[in-house]
């Protein structure tokens, strides 16, 4: 069992920063792939970025290249994302996400937090 809790959302203006951070307990932290959701208002929650348990070749929703990076630390079972360059259209709950393997389909993650608002506005 994982236990998630993602923090570090909050309201920022259009071109900002924000980094996101998911707290990971419970056993076997460093073997599983982790990964960032995110669902917008009326929309289907959507792969962010994953990576791997190693931590190694991160992947990216073409939406979010080149501005947000997902990184992870298993000494301290802590998994991050950076989200740089904000636009309106970022604006949504972000989720983060443990499983056995990557995948950009939300059923194949098993393990979910509750979720951080990220707000982009003037």
């Amino acid at each position: 069992q994982v236990y998630l809790v993602e923090s570090g959302g909050g309201l920022v203006q259009p071109g900002g920063s924000l980094r996101l951070s998911c707290a990971a307990s419970g056993s076997g932290f460093y073997r599983n792939a982790m990964a960032w959701f995110r669902q917008a208002p009326g929309k289907e929650r959507e792969m962010t970025a994953t990576i791997d348990y190693v931590g190694d070749t991160p992947d990216y929703a073409e939406s979010v290249k080149g501005r947000f990076t997902i990184s992870r630390d298993n000494a301290k079972n802590m998994v991050y994302l950076q989200l740089n360059g904000l636009t309106p259209e970022d604006t949504a709950v972000y989720y983060c996400a443990a499983g056995n393997a990557r995948s950009n389909y939300r059923s194949k993650w098993i393990y979910w937090g509750q979720g951080t608002q990220v707000t982009v506005s003037s």
